[in-house]
């Protein structure tokens, strides 16, 4: 959340100079403050849903990509280094001054300011609360552009994504623990770029399967991916997503990060979502790291759960009869006798 806190620094007299003009943000995250720049000129480029929509409250105007040319950029770096790299290409070429470069140490920003360095003269740096921010207005970064990427068996994937080298090997093993039948409708919660949805529409029986992935990249690497017509796919966060109508199956493996930061409440999230979406006769089948400590959770949340397959590392489960919360039987009023 230091964010504000260096770009402050950074445009004191005789430091940064903003020109008038249109200013990119590239990747802010849901609560970074945005203060020092005038609201008016910012266009906020995201492709994640929950930060996306968050900065939308706050009034800022946000698009999906860089679509025309800005007076300056800032670039939030992002945790993947060639995600990284993509963004600072991208504003780069979408730029006609400044670009800023701001990220904290363990996303990297001493390896990017190195490399920012061999290729053009930077400004700066600001160094606060573990961070850095510069930047610079010349050099050459076309080859930073990362196309999308093919993996060996068929699928496309983009930088930044979830397992965006190779098929996640939790999610394969989730992928073999399936039972033969799923039933008609599936959701397949946080689908990334549509590993799982590929998988379960392999199952007999399957008339619809739902995609929710709040990556809108990774969405679009999953419209690739899965051309099946029974797909359907939704941008949104995936804790707040609610279907047309009850699944019978949720599918999952939820992200127990943010940043670099082990954060299991989002996974608690992600399962009493998953509650919700289903049928009163449901199933859910979900894989977690074995450290995770879900069973409570799910132990509030449906009538069965049950280890069916695992490793060493991982583990598959599976929660079937979501609890629905009762509604109080309203008490029929008496009449006061007059």
């Amino acid at each position: 959340m230091t964010l504000d806190l260096r770009l402050d620094l950074a445009l004191t007299p005789g430091g940064l100079t903003l020109p008038e003009g249109k200013i990119a943000v590239f990747g802010p995250r849901e609560g970074h403050s945005l203060a020092p720049l005038p609201k008016e000129r910012v266009v906020v480029v995201s492709t994640q849903f929950p930060d996306h929509a968050y900065f939308q409250r706050q009034g800022f105007d946000c698009v999906l990509r860089a679509d025309e040319i800005y007076a300056a950029s800032v670039v939030v770096l992002p945790r993947a280094k060639a995600l990284a790299r993509d963004w600072i290409a991208q504003a780069h070429a979408a730029t006609n001054g400044p670009v800023i470069i701001d990220g904290q140490k363990e996303e990297g920003i001493e390896s990017i300011l190195r490399e920012c360095r061999k290729r053009t003269e930077v400004s700066g740096p600001i160094s606060k609360a573990h961070g850095k921010l510069f930047w610079f207005t010349g050099g050459a970064f076309d080859d930073w552009i990362a196309p999308p990427a093919d993996m060996p068996d068929g699928f496309t994937t983009a930088p930044g994504t979830f397992s965006a080298d190779a098929v996640d090997a939790a999610s394969a093993l989730l992928a073999q623990s399936l039972p033969t039948s799923l039933g008609a409708h599936v959701i397949d919660l946080g689908a990334g770029w549509g590993y799982l949805s590929a998988k379960a529409l392999e199952h007999p029986g399957v008339t619809q399967v739902d995609l929710v992935e709040a990556d809108h990249a990774a969405l679009e690497c999953a419209r690739i991916n899965v051309t099946d017509p029974r797909a359907r796919f939704h941008w949104a966060d995936a804790t707040a997503w609610t279907p047309e109508t009850r699944a019978d199956a949720v599918i999952m493996n939820p992200p127990f990060h943010i940043a670099r930061k082990a954060h299991p409440e989002l996974g608690r999230a992600f399962i009493r979502a998953a509650a919700g979406c289903l049928k009163t006769k449901g199933t859910l089948w979900m894989v977690a790291n074995r450290h995770l400590p879900y069973e409570p959770l799910l132990g509030e949340l449906f009538a069965q759960h049950e280890e069916i397959a695992g490793t060493g590392s991982f583990k598959v489960i599976r929660a079937a009869v979501p609890i629905r919360a009762k509604t109080p039987t309203r008490q029929p009023r008496r009449s006061r006798a007059r």
